[in-house]
């Protein structure tokens, strides 16, 4: 597994996908930051209601921050953090329901790099065919995984 790299600007975005948070979790960092109206509201209304907005805001930067992204060009693939050519990606499956759990759970090898988000269902599985690597595949949330396979299964650079 390679790490991040500049990306050359004559490569063409085959795919890209960004892993954004559920609807379900921007509530919850609604609901966070409007506790602070509520703990500052005896000090005094407007400092909570400003307590909860800078509050608000961080957590937006923060999640936002952490979203990771999928990104197949013609050479290489990006999942999150990690980066690798695409020479080296082999067989890929796409998994959703029942199918995807398993990949998740009892099926996952440990030494899988996982790039994993609870709120989205579907899974992507690569096998990485590098020698040198002794990571066996990356499996990867995505909420297209017929389009991301199809990406990865698209003749390579």
């Amino acid at each position: 597994m390679s790490t991040p790299a500049a990306q050359s600007p004559a490569q063409t975005v085959l795919y890209s996908e960004r892993l954004l948070p559920a609807f379900w979790i921007w509530l919850v960092v609604a609901g966070v930051a409007g506790t602070f109206v509520l703990a500052f509201f005896p000090i005094s209304l407007m400092v909570g209601i400003l307590v909860a907005l800078v509050a608000g805001a961080a957590l937006t930067v923060l999640l936002l921050m952490s979203t990771p992204v999928i990104r197949v060009t013609e050479q290489t693939v990006q999942v999150g953090r990690a980066q690798i050519e695409r020479k080296w990606i082999g067989e890929v499956e796409a998994y959703r329901a029942e199918d995807a759990t398993q990949q998740r759970g009892p099926a996952l090898n440990a030494t899988a790099y996982l790039c994993i988000r609870g709120w989205i269902g579907p899974v992507v599985k690569m096998e990485i065919t590098d020698p040198a690597d002794r990571t066996p595949y990356w499996l990867t949330s995505t909420r297209h995984p017929e389009k991301l396979t199809a990406a990865l299964q698209s003749t390579a650079g």
